[in-house]
């Protein structure tokens, strides 16, 4: 028998697979009837849609934020280069958890309700000079901006733009400097250049790691409980567990739809980057090698 090695890990595999599936139908404690049951319930779906939302718009707030501060790393400006490397610096050291529970808690830093924006120390500036009044511009209600899901959705998007921002720095140093400079000698400037030119090939560098970033985000969605939000899905799986004393059925259930949630992302994934790899890859094997005009032997 050839490959005996390769043999002996199927059956292995096997006989691992058969255990695994035996014990999902006889053992009680699954209680798949319960889990069933329960698991596609109204307060399960609102929470599987305030999932989802959350999960989108983190990401494309985190990923538009995240280009803004790849394109201030690279840049030669000093100033913009080192604020966007000092940013990635900060939100990639601290724990999304941690941030999740500061974002929760940013109220306490607006002791009067009142998010203001205007001129600092603009009191003291105004006195100074004999004026009355003040140099606020507008002014937000901190308790409904920095409610449940808005400070959740900061918090996630002020981790996620830093992860972000690496990855399409990435992508973009991978595009070789000379289609910018030829994008410039044909008049077209920076921001077309890069919106044309640099962006649409980084995209095959840049899309791997960020459908990794999307399911891994998909996953982090469960700890916005820290602000707290409590219309989230693994929120009331664990209240339905909590309720009814079934608490091991209602973590498979989570599991369940987390694992159903990333194959739907994984399926996207994996057309995306389908559509961004044209014309790259290696060269398939019953495609002839193009030969020189003048042969094998070099120039004629």
């Amino acid at each position: 028998m050839r490959h005996p090695g390769r043999w002996v890990g199927v059956g292995v595999i096997g006989v691992l697979v058969a255990m695994f599936v035996h014990l999902l139908v006889t053992n009680d404690a699954f209680q798949w009837s319960f889990m069933v049951d329960n698991m596609f319930s109204e307060p399960i779906r609102e929470g599987a849609r305030t999932t989802i939302v959350l999960t989108v718009l983190s990401m494309v707030l985190g990923v538009l934020l995240g280009i803004v501060l790849a394109v201030m790393r690279l840049s030669p400006n000093k100033v913009l280069s080192w604020s966007a490397w000092v940013y990635v610096w900060i939100f990639r050291s601290v724990p999304r958890l941690v941030l999740l529970v500061l974002a929760g808690n940013l109220g306490i830093i607006f002791a009067n309700g009142q998010i203001e924006f205007g001129l600092p120390f603009d009191r003291q500036l105004l006195d100074l000079f004999g004026v009355e009044g003040d140099a606020r511009i507008f002014g937000l209600d901190s308790r409904e901006v920095l409610s449940g899901f808005s400070a959740a959705l900061i918090g996630l998007v002020l981790s996620e733009a830093a992860y972000m921002a690496e990855i399409v720095r990435a992508g973009i140093l991978s595009v070789d400097s000379g289609q910018s400079e030829a994008a410039l000698a044909l008049g077209m400037n920076r921001p077309l250049t890069l919106r044309r030119i640099v962006l649409p090939q980084a995209m095959r560098v840049i899309l791997p790691p960020t459908g990794n970033e999307t399911i891994a985000m998909l996953k982090d969605t469960a700890l916005v409980v820290a602000v707290p939000v409590s219309n989230e899905l693994f929120f009331q799986l664990q209240a339905v567990g909590s309720r009814t004393f079934q608490v091991f059925p209602v973590l498979v259930a989570a599991c369940l739809w987390y694992i159903a949630l990333t194959s739907v992302l994984l399926v996207g994934q994996h057309f995306l980057e389908k559509r961004f790899s044209r014309g790259f890859g290696a060269r398939k094997q019953d495609q002839p090698v193009p030969v020189p005009v003048g042969g094998m032997g070099g120039a004629t």
